[in-house]
């Protein structure tokens, strides 16, 4: 399985989506929380193309954007194929 990660932040609605998602699919991913952290925000800015708002996630180092893109991979049925690599 590839690396997931997901920049979010604590009070993000959306964040915690995109995470219950990933956890019903039980995939393991690494969380990088931008909240007072400004060094993650210019390192996910830089890697996301300069989007500013959280989540942004990335599978295999590819970015898939934020929590209505993973849902939207979701049910076109391509997330599960992203997944295994």
């Amino acid at each position: 399985m590839p690396k997931v990660e997901i920049y979010s932040s604590m009070m993000c609605g959306f964040c915690h989506r995109a995470k219950q998602l990933l956890s019903h699919k039980g995939v393991n991913f690494d969380e990088i929380q931008v909240d007072m952290d400004r060094e993650a925000r210019t390192t996910m800015r830089g890697r996301a193309g300069g989007a500013n708002s959280v989540p942004q996630i990335f599978i295999g180092g590819a970015h898939i954007g934020g929590c209505d893109e993973l849902y939207m991979l979701e049910s076109l049925g391509e997330l599960d194929a992203l997944l295994a690599g």
